[in-house]
């Protein structure tokens, strides 16, 4: 090596606080910076908010998009605590703007907060402006943040007779440009979190036409079979017997599942995966379990029935996913994912755990209605054959 060899020392480190971290690597935490990761800072909040709800804390979240720019994210209850000192089972309002730690429970009850688990710190950290309202035991507490930076501590505001925590954020533009959250793409998301997570509720409006609010809340009862009757509904109509579903717990995997699926009348379809009712467009093991579980018991089912002859081969995957639209989702204690993204589920024991209960229950319910379902396997059966 000649002498004139560059060192390379401490000197040349740069350290970056959380906030710094975030604000130079900004698609690293919200996948993007357009409207996408746009709305990937908004679910860092609202998932937070739902947390709150499914933790028994709150009774339901409220987001409005307002015609200058800022997100606000309300949901009822006692208020988030102001101050740590004094406030325990919970962290305290800067703690939950200022850290990517301390996110507080967690496990198969709650979500898995927005694209990246850290919460409403990178809400924070990438918006030109911040305010938190907290009106709790009588007194309103209000902070303002410039881009990720407190302006100064909790102040109170004087007294409310309510309770509940307002966010109000506005993206940074020197962030995401000109991007604009979508009504339509948070409504998505929403309508999702409603689905897989029975009884909260969620509203979404937005206050920036000029003809007038647009408003949509979204609450079901049904779980993932209201799901696919909604998703199926959008692409055409069902075959016979309609929505069938499932769920189970299993200490295996230290969690449960849900599954439902149908066979609709149209080419289109496939199964949707979610982990902690986060989207999993990437699959996983969850996946992968239920199209085992799927093709075992459509097979066997068409042996027995004989609409399969001795020598014709197996029905493929591909050919019994056509028209069927599927939700699997299974909640953890311990999710594995792969990626910083967590697109795809990782957890092995899940794939077992979800393909035994698929072949079983699916198994015993084309049993129960064999004619209908022999109409459905016939139609499988029947496309798959060579012309």
């Amino acid at each position: 090596m000649g002498q004139d060899r560059k060192t390379y020392d401490a000197s040349h480190i740069t350290v970056l606080d959380a906030r710094e971290a975030i604000r130079k690597r900004p698609g690293m935490y919200v996948g993007s910076l357009t409207e996408r990761g746009m709305h990937n800072q908004v679910y860092e909040v609202s998932d937070w908010a739902v947390n709150q709800v499914l933790a028994g804390l709150a009774g339901r979240v409220d987001v409005a998009l307002e015609p200058d720019g800022y997100v606000k994210v309300a949901l009822d209850g006692p208020g988030i605590p102001v101050r740590a000192a004094g406030d325990t089972g919970a962290p305290s309002l800067e703690d939950l703007l200022t850290c990517t730690s301390g996110r507080g429970r967690c496990g198969r009850r709650l979500l898995d907060v927005g694209s990246c688990g850290i919460g409403p710190f990178v809400a924070n950290a990438l918006s030109r402006r911040l305010t938190a309202e907290v009106r709790r035991e009588g007194v309103r507490w209000v902070q303002h943040y410039d881009r990720g930076v407190a302006a100064g501590p909790p102040a109170p505001a004087g007294p409310v007779a309510d309770e509940g925590t307002v966010i109000a954020f506005q993206p940074d533009a020197d962030i995401f440009g000109t991007a604009r959250c979508s009504f339509d793409a948070l409504a998505e998301r929403f309508r999702e979190l409603a689905f897989l997570n029975r009884g909260i509720d969620i509203s979404l409006t937005d206050h920036r036409p000029s003809n007038g609010p647009r408003s949509e809340r979204f609450r079901f009862g049904g779980g993932a079979r209201d799901f696919v009757a909604f998703l199926a509904g959008q692409a055409g109509t069902f075959d016979d017997p309609g929505v069938f579903g499932f769920e189970g717990e299993d200490p295996r995997i230290a969690g449960f599942f849900e599954v439902a699926l149908a066979w609709g009348g149209t080419r289109a379809g496939g199964a949707r995966g979610f982990a902690n009712s986060h989207p999993t467009p990437g699959g996983g093991t969850h996946v992968v379990g239920f199209l085992e579980g799927l093709v075992a018991a459509v097979n066997l089912f068409a042996r027995e029935r004989h609409v399969l002859a001795e020598e014709d081969p197996d029905l493929g995957v591909d050919r019994i996913v056509d028209g069927l639209t599927a939700v699997v989702s299974v909640k953890l204690d311990r999710p594995e994912f792969e990626g910083a993204t967590r697109g795809i589920l990782g957890n092995a024991d899940v794939r077992d755990c979800v393909a035994r209960a698929t072949r079983h229950h699916l198994g015993t319910w084309l049993a129960e209605d064999p004619r209908s379902a022999a109409a459905i396997v016939s139609r499988i059966a029947r496309d798959t054959a060579p012309e």
